[in-house]
């Protein structure tokens, strides 16, 4: 075969019609499962890539996708998002379609945003990041017939199961009960959570994790969990100061489970100051930042969730917006595992250096109950 492949490439090599061919890239779901495994097998074995310009000239869409680019608040667990918007971009362009990145400091400026896109027809759908309960967004959206997914649940009592709400989400719960139930093993049983202040979200989720593994193996009251039940914004500094005070006020705290990495850093960072090394820290999206530093983290897998949100608005094997009306609710979302990465933390030590009067070295630190857990 010289040249690119074509569309009747595809076709003779899956004994089909073009139009077979056609139906399988721009509307899969019409086409018998059957039938649309062959063709994609072709597609694949063949390297076939349809012409993106030509497809948008022909019907009349952009073949691109808006995400909002988040403020990065503390340089931390921004990163998150920067690996999202990389998987994304990546997947998209192996459909032929591309990410449009857009602004905004509130709901409210987004909601006039996506207006401004779906006016000037520049996006086919939108990936809602950062949602929360009562998400104003996602109610304009639906409204106004604009196609989107949201990374992250709705979290309201209406939507959450609705199948018209599409949404794909990491199980916080799980990544922190993971966490919770490691140092356990370990034989620990006075651990903390340090935590976002309540917001009926993914800070809530999280510390249900931490709860439900605590009150099943820890052997604790439930008062004698909620002292150690600590809440903090998102930024290293103040993360520091109120695990300063949780570490003062419990002196027999054997580990904290962090619901970020900036909080575990914070966290991190008050144990060494008191010398207390031997208190074990376990953040969440394992940054670059908590690997650098030797923090164990939760994982989020973004290159799963950018897939989960690029299923459910295109189909497994489509390059278009498709409607997805008649989903159940478990075809409609997506909710993917994290896991546990152990590492061993890195302390300084805070003995004196030797001196010429005195050459013996210091002792050897206290070792962590995270050690060797590699």
């Amino acid at each position: 075969m010289a040249g690119l492949p074509t569309v009747s490439d595809v076709a003779e090599r899956a004994g089909v019609s073009r139009q077979t061919v056609s139906n399988v890239i721009n509307s899969p779901d019409i086409v018998r499962p059957a039938t649309r495994e062959r063709v994609t097998a072709a597609i694949r074995e063949l390297g076939y890539r349809p012409d993106a310009s030509a497809r948008r000239l022909r019907t009349r869409k952009s073949a691109t996708i808006g995400v909002r680019l988040e403020p990065v608040l503390d340089g931390i667990s921004g990163t998150l998002l920067d690996r999202f918007l990389h998987a994304v971009t990546e997947l998209a362009a192996t459909r032929g379609l591309r990410v449009l990145l857009y602004t905004a400091s509130g709901p409210e400026e987004e909601i006039a945003e996506l207006a401004r896109l779906r006016d000037g027809a520049d996006v086919d759908a939108i990936v809602l990041t950062a949602t929360f309960a009562g998400d104003t967004r996602s109610r304009w959206l639906t409204e106004n017939g604009l196609p989107f997914v949201a990374f992250g649940r709705p979290w309201g009592v209406d939507d959450v199961n609705s199948p018209e709400h599409l949404w794909v989400d990491v199980d916080g719960a799980a990544g922190v009960r993971q966490a919770a139930d490691h140092l356990l093993d370990q034989g620990l049983t006075r651990i903390a959570f340090l935590g976002w202040p309540s917001d009926a979200g993914t800070g809530d989720d999280r510390r249900t994790g931490w709860w439900d593994a605590m009150t099943a193996r820890s052997g604790l009251s439930a008062d004698e969990l909620d002292l150690l039940d600590v809440e903090t914004p998102d930024d290293v500094h103040l993360a520091r100061a109120a695990a300063r005070d949780l570490l003062l006020a419990q002196p027999g705290l054997q580990a904290v489970v962090c619901v970020s990495d900036s909080a575990a850093l914070g966290a991190s960072m008050a144990a060494t100051a008191l010398d207390r090394s031997d208190v074990a820290v376990i953040g969440f999206d394992n940054t670059p930042v908590a690997a650098a530093l030797g923090i164990s983290s939760v994982e989020q897998d973004m290159a799963a969730v950018a897939a989960g949100a690029l299923d459910l608005l295109l189909g497994s094997t489509g390059s278009d917006v498709v409607p997805r009306g008649g989903l159940a609710a478990g075809e409609a979302h997506r909710l993917i595992t994290p896991r546990l990465v152990v590492r061993s933390p890195l302390h300084l030590d805070r003995a004196p250096a030797p001196t010429a009067s005195s050459p013996t070295p210091p002792p050897p630190r206290r070792a962590s109950p995270m050690e060797g857990q590699q």
